[in-house]
């Protein structure tokens, strides 16, 4: 019996702020399940045809939103696969219901430390632009961690190896599937 098949019926939407590895841990549990993985700030810097930061920089930021919404919106009307949102678009309260209403949502929650040190590896995150990455992480935290409690599941990443977060991440969504689909009825007999 394949038991990753239950994992495969419903898109799963990984939300949580930038550096926590919605895209590199996202890859890995695609191909842990066997399922496409769909990056949305890929996906909206293709519709765009350009990046996040000339986005950013030449419409704003509510420009990229309504991008973004539209793009994860598209993608969940896709096959079962594993979406990596942007770290703000679970912010949008459509975009929020659109994933409860067609995915299992999981929030990847790890220390703000270690968030900062990683996204300061990168230039590339135009929230950070000429600013401190811790400061920026605990606005955004403080800003979206009650959007982020709202998903189905919250796995706490820390800093452990990927291959450590997709196992926890297996289990975390096998527990919740068992514990929120409703199981089939037992037969009836005939009435007698």
């Amino acid at each position: 019996m394949d038991r990753y098949a239950p994992l495969r019926r419903r898109t799963i939407a990984l939300v949580g702020l930038m550096g926590v590895g919605k895209s590199s841990v996202g890859r890995r549990l695609a191909s842990a399940l066997e399922l496409p993985f769909r990056d949305a700030d890929s996906e909206v810097e293709a519709a765009a045809g350009c990046s996040i930061s000339d986005i950013f920089a030449d419409l704003g930021e509510e420009a990229f939103r309504e991008g973004e919404r539209r793009v994860i919106a598209r993608l969940l009307d896709q096959d079962p696969h594993v979406l990596a949102t942007g770290g703000g678009a679970f912010m949008n309260p459509q975009t929020r219901e659109l994933i409860k209403s067609k995915a299992v949502s999981v929030w990847l929650k790890a220390d703000l430390d270690v968030l900062a040190r990683r996204v300061s590896r990168k230039d590339t995150r135009p929230l950070l632009a000429g600013k401190d990455p811790l400061d920026v992480l605990q606005a955004q935290a403080d800003a979206r961690y009650p959007a982020y409690g709202e998903a189905d599941i919250v796995v706490e990443t820390g800093d452990a190896a990927h291959h450590v977060t997709v196992d926890q991440l297996i289990r975390a969504l096998s527990a919740h599937l068992q514990t929120s689909e409703p199981e089939a009825p037992a037969p009836q007999g005939p009435a007698s």
